[in-house]
């Protein structure tokens, strides 16, 4: 998790929105590939951090089958990130902080459990809950002040 804390701060850095992500092999614990949000720098509505790490690693191994790996992403995964999951077969996902507003995982639609899901992965969430929120806090903070709603809980 603290490696895709390390991609959240490069999003912020980049002034996308502050998720990270990383795929490891679930056997070997071996990195396979890093990233985070790139929806605002690739102008694409679909380049969240897990997209984006589903797709190295697809062209990396060779196969859309990741059933061999893991997930650890800063936040809980959106439906449309859950489907690609799904799709991708990933073995499990652990994820920091829980999006009650946009979640699809806990919250929402809560994909692994609808009915049209053909394979839902093991889902391990809150890991290092705290540091994620409270840099995805710090960010929509940040964003918020020019408007006047800095105050805003």
């Amino acid at each position: 998790m603290k490696i895709a804390i390390e991609q959240a701060k490069k999003a912020k850095e980049l002034k996308e929105i502050p998720v990270g992500a990383v795929m490891v092999s679930a056997k070997s614990k071996q990195v396979l590939s890093t990233g985070h949000n790139t929806v605002y720098k690739d102008r694409d509505p679909t380049a969240h951090a897990e997209i984006n790490i589903i797709r190295k690693t697809s062209k990396t191994l060779g196969t859309t089958k990741l059933d061999m790996c893991d997930m650890y992403v800063t936040l809980e995964p959106c439906a449309m990130c859950a489907a690609a999951i799904s799709l991708a077969r990933i073995k499990r996902v652990f994820f920091g902080a829980y999006d009650v507003k946009g979640g699809g995982v806990e919250h929402g639609v809560r994909f692994f459990s609808a009915e049209m899901c053909l394979y839902a992965p093991e889902v391990f969430g809150g890991l290092m809950e705290i540091e994620c929120r409270s840099m995805l806090e710090a960010f929509f903070s940040e964003l918020r002040k020019p408007f006047g709603y800095s105050d805003r809980p």
